[in-house]
């Protein structure tokens, strides 16, 4: 195969902080939708996508739940890969940052960049935006807040080492202006870049941390672990077997054709991700694409609001390729695409089952009952054919081209717009009319074939966007491997002239909008959990006041020896120091614990645990599985009354 048939398309590799919704569907799908198509025009794919799984907000969520980091992204991963596989995601490869050949390229990839001088040893202070993982300057605030998720952010200094980043400033701004290369799409986004980034001086790039150990060690700096962008960023080469020997295809599928990703992430890829390609003297990516994001409400998903959107319900209750058709059909070039359950079902209604379940069954309806579900050979075809005919001649390459350039939507407008004109032929020739006369059977034939070929030849384009309806279809209209591949959609008159139709289930049956609305809303309400222990008996006030409950700073925190549940404290209650045990070893470690402001009853008669004595009681919070000490902010002092 020659290399002009090789194609490499990926997504962004997802962070694994929480499980996959549907705000990471729309990326996959689409690049299954590009890949499914290449596939059929005969390309060599290969299609990437995975997770990335180190960073400090990993490490502080496995902490909360009390298993490691690994454990915690196994299991989110794992549902990462239940959720691709249910909705038909064909990739070819899934690339874990974890995966012990990416740990070996970035450690070399890190060490080659540094040998170059292009990264080097200084200390970073500045804004800290822990969920996004960012290091951001004064000017760059929005509000005093992360410009790109809003949230707070922290002072931070730590020796670091940094990637030069600001020397790349004119080459990057010479590529994304480039007009016939056309690296960024949309061009909205070109402008951001400029103007925001490049244009007001890039600047160099933190690409180590010391504050967090959940990362990738540097090679010959093992008390820094390499930061998330040449960590990340680099899994789109080290997946081929760049500076590994775990695959062996990097020569043969870079440059990527197409790396595809949502417009917050597209800053990391169009400036930082082409310096460091550069820097490696490595070929670019053929072309970055920033799409819009969906949207729930203004922006924010709530099931408050009726939106249920946990991808696997609505797969599985109103079937895979409907849920695939209304996310790629509904998301427009560039821009963001709200969602709501009503919107998804009127989709289904109108377009699914009105217009593309409809024309399938009445055309095989017709064919049995006219002609027993087998056309005859003898046809005539007129000119009150060529206007549907002339559409389907024109859609293949428009729907090649809008599939390739992600404007995804517009070729599905545009093959249901034909759909539309099939079902307007069907009215315009009223082949009930034609079947009351036998003289009138060769054209009630030529009609019923028109239709059932372009059934087929509609099929073929949709089947990349709704691949478990494609075989449905082609079963019932009498389609065979022989004229179902893509090309055939280009060519007219490809069914055999006595074709046999077979009448076969209602592909999309119509929704009760009100009733599927108020039975989501009903799945979605919370679910009210009683506490595992219940109420004590009502006892009188003054057995509560008799207790002298109290905020206390905790001096030091060590494990008892020999317990596996208990942690010694010696803390101080505003009157001096004392000693007491705790039986929360399982769920702290001893030094998250020093200098914390607890709650605590100091007024229990003393008691001897493993050896040691108790005296009080530090107060916690049980709700089943988790377990968490009562904690007060730095500024209340020790000895404060709880009352």
């Amino acid at each position: 195969m020659s290399d002009s048939k090789k194609f490499y398309i990926t997504t962004p590799i997802y962070y694994p902080s929480g499980n996959p919704h549907i705000g990471h569907c729309y990326t996959t799908l689409a690049c299954d939708l590009v890949a499914r198509m290449k596939r059929m025009q005969g390309y060599d794919v290969m299609f990437l996508t995975g997770t990335d799984e180190h960073g400090q907000k990993i490490e502080k969520k496995a902490q909360e739940v009390g298993v490691t980091p690994k454990e915690y992204v196994d299991d989110i991963v794992a549902n990462f890969k239940k959720l691709w596989g249910r909705l038909g995601i064909t990739y070819d490869r899934y690339i874990r940052t974890t995966d012990d050949y990416h740990v070996e390229s970035v450690q070399k990839i890190f060490k080659e960049l540094y040998d170059r001088g292009y990264i080097y040893k200084s200390e970073y202070k500045g804004k800290y935006c822990t969920p996004c993982e960012s290091f951001w300057t004064e000017s760059q605030l929005v509000d005093g807040k992360c410009p790109d998720c809003g949230r707070d952010v922290t002072d931070a200094s730590e020796e670091a080492y940094f990637f030069k980043l600001s020397e790349f400033g004119p080459k990057l701004k010479e590529l994304l202006l480039d007009e016939d290369r056309n690296f960024l799409e949309p061009k909205t986004r070109v402008n951001e870049m400029i103007n925001n980034f490049i244009d007001p001086g890039l600047q160099d790039l933190c690409v180590s941390r010391t504050s967090f150990t959940w990362g990738i060690p540097v090679s010959f700096d093992e008390k820094h672990v390499v930061y998330v962008w040449v960590d990340a960023l680099s899994n789109y080469i080290t997946a081929l077997g760049y500076m590994n020997s775990a695959y062996d295809d990097f020569d043969k599928y870079w440059p990527a054709d197409i790396h595809v990703m949502a417009k917050e992430i597209v800053r990391f890829h169009s400036l930082i991700w082409p310096a460091l390609l550069m820097a490696l003297d490595i070929p670019l990516p053929k072309k970055i694409y920033g799409h819009g994001w969906i949207t729930f409400g203004g922006g924010k998903m709530s099931k408050s609001s009726g939106n249920v959107i946990d991808p696997f319900i609505l797969a599985d209750r109103y079937g895979v390729d409907a849920l695939r058709y209304h996310l790629l059909r509904e998301m427009p070039f560039g821009s963001d695409c709200p969602y709501n359950n009503e919107m998804m079902f009127n989709r289904i209604n109108s377009d699914l089952a009105n217009d593309l379940g409809n024309l399938v069954s009445r055309t095989v309806a017709m064919a049995v009952k006219y002609f027993d579900g087998t056309l005859p050979a003898e046809k005539e075809f007129t000119d009150a054919d060529n206007d549907l005919l002339a559409q389907l001649d024109e859609l293949p390459a428009f729907v090649a081209e809008n599939y390739e350039s992600f404007h995804i939507a517009d070729a599905l407008e545009r093959i249901f717009k034909v759909i539309a004109r099939a079902n307007k032929y069907i009215d315009e020739n009223e082949p009930w009319v034609l079947a009351k006369d036998e003289a009138n059977k060769p054209r009630l034939a030529a009609v019923l074939y028109n239709l059932l070929d372009a059934v087929r030849r509609c099929t073929i384009l949709l089947s990349p966007a709704m691949p478990n309806t494609a075989p449905l279809i082609y079963e019932q209209i009498g389609a065979a491997d022989a004229n179902t591949k893509w090309e055939d959609a280009s060519v007219k008159y490809s069914l055999p002239a006595d074709v046999t139709v077979k009448k076969g289930p209602v592909l999309f049956p119509r929704i009760d909008v009100a009733k599927e609305l108020e039975e989501l809303d009903a799945m979605s309400a919370p679910k009210r959990e009683l506490p595992s222990e219940p109420l004590k008996d009502i006892t009188k006030f003054d057995n509560f006041a008799a207790l002298d409950l109290r905020a206390v700073k905790v001096i030091s925190c060590e494990r008892v020896p020999k317990s596996d549940k208990l942690l010694k404290f010696i803390v101080d209650d505003g009157f001096g120091e004392r000693q007491v045990l705790s039986g929360i070893a399982k769920y702290y470690d001893p030094e998250d614990l020093i200098g914390k402001t607890l709650a605590m009853i100091v007024n229990l008669e003393p008691r001897k645990m493993m050896g040691y004595e108790s005296n009080g009681m530090i107060m916690s919070v049980r709700d089943g599985d988790k377990f968490r000490v009562v904690e007060f902010p730095d500024d209340i002092k020790a000895g404060a009354d709880i009352s």
